[in-house]
């Protein structure tokens, strides 16, 4: 008997008959004589809905209240694959993510796991039970409720894996598997019939929505085997996995994308050792994500520091820089809206010169304005017009012959 976690993401439980669906799924593992613990997120677009609520009262929501608002959606859905469980004479029982005994980090609307205390959802398994958990959320030791934010509920799939040593986690969505970009924006997109943790949690955190990059994390962090299949199809997945042949002997194996990207600029900073850390920290404390980074010294006196975040935090973002401009003691913020990150990712770059160059004169060709540039090892993005950005994907796509990698199946 092997153990076995599950996640299904909004899409796969959408409806009643999609749920009755996912019920099946789980008792055909069950069946195969392996333990289960599922895993779901809120039906379809409830997350959307109860957003939509909470601004029709007001556009400033607390973060706590959103928490215990977005909350329920999942606890619905938790109720509901129980019912249907129970229906087809399975014992089932469903748990938020609380009473699963998940423990985050005092911060509302984007914590952290920082603990699973797994004596719950263990008693559970070993009186023959199937385990519904609601993924994306989890509770503080002081027992407040709080959220993992968009995606979390990957996250949460993964921590139990990791924390109840699981054989495998499986995580069911409604594309086959990874591909080497969005098939609906690309139609030459192909599946990539395994990827390794670096480069998944390189296209993760640039953009690519199949996995949330804390999940893949936790996955390489305690060597949890992850595949990522469809819900709606019996086929293989996608295998997450430490070393990965090279597929086709790819330089690069897969393209992500982000809209809705501002470049802020902090311009006439004092150009001091401490100026970075000064800005960073302040912005961290607050919660402010930022990505690249660039800094521009205008003299031994004074520097200008420009990075990118999600346009959705730039009223936020100015405000808290504002707070504190005494401090950082900057001339004036500027921003360039409109923007978009484009970014190629493959473990064979580190191996391969060259690479960024190429995409550099790829995009060049086609008269693409590269605005802001950060690299790794294994990736190279690019900050450029939004309006660009599909034809930037093509472009790179076909650049390095993604088109042409055998098709998954």
């Amino acid at each position: 008997m092997g153990l076995v976690v599950q996640k299904f993401g909004g899409t796969s439980v959408g409806n009643v008959e999609r749920i009755k669906h996912v019920a099946s799924r789980v008792i055909e593992t069950v069946k195969n004589g392996d333990q289960v613990v599922v895993v779901v997120s809120a039906m379809g677009k409830s997350t959307d809905e109860l957003v939509s609520l909470a601004k029709d009262i007001t556009e400033n929501p607390s973060k706590r209240e959103m928490d215990m608002l977005l909350s329920t959606g999942e606890q619905v859905t938790i109720a509901l694959l129980t019912m249907a469980l129970q229906a087809q004479g399975h014992e089932a029982i469903s748990l938020t993510g609380w009473q699963a005994g998940i423990k985050t980090e005092d911060c509302h609307s984007n914590a952290r796991i920082q603990k699973f205390e797994n004596e719950t959802i263990g008693n559970h398994l070993d009186s023959g039970k199937i385990v519904i958990v609601a993924g994306f959320q989890g509770v503080t030791e002081s027992g407040e409720i709080t959220t993992l934010g968009r995606g979390g509920s990957d996250t949460t799939a993964v921590a139990l894996a990791a924390g109840l040593k699981a054989d495998r986690c499986d995580i069911f969505t409604d594309v086959t598997g990874v591909f080497t970009t969005d098939p609906r924006v690309v139609k030459s997109a192909r599946k990539l019939s395994s990827i390794s943790y670096d480069e998944m949690l390189e296209l993760a955190n640039l953009g690519a929505g199949v996995l949330h990059p804390r999940a893949v994390e936790f996955a390489k962090n305690y060597q949890v085997k992850l595949t990522v299949r469809s819900s709606m199809v019996e086929e293989e997945g996608t295998m997450i996995e430490e070393e990965v042949s090279m597929e086709e002997n790819l330089v690069v194996r897969g393209l992500a994308f982000e809209s809705n990207v501002t470049k802020i600029s902090v311009c006439g900073m004092p150009n001091q050792i401490c100026g970075l850390s000064n800005l960073f920290t302040t912005l961290a404390t607050n919660n402010i994500n930022v990505d690249i980074i660039i800094q521009n010294v205008i003299d031994s006196e004074n520097t200008n520091i420009s990075f990118s975040i999600l346009s959705e935090r730039l009223a936020e973002t100015v405000e808290v820089l504002e707070n504190n401009r005494e401090e950082l003691k900057f001339q004036e913020i500027l921003h360039d809206t409109g923007l978009a990150k484009v970014s190629i990712v493959g473990s064979g770059m580190i191996s391969n010169p060259g690479v960024a160059g190429q995409m550099f004169k790829a995009l060049a060709d086609q008269g693409i304005l590269v605005k802001m540039v950060s690299t790794s090892e294994i990736k190279v993005s690019t900050v450029i017009d939004q309006s660009e950005m599909v034809k930037a994907v093509e472009t790179l796509h076909q650049e390095f012959q993604l088109d042409k990698v055998k098709v998954s199946v």
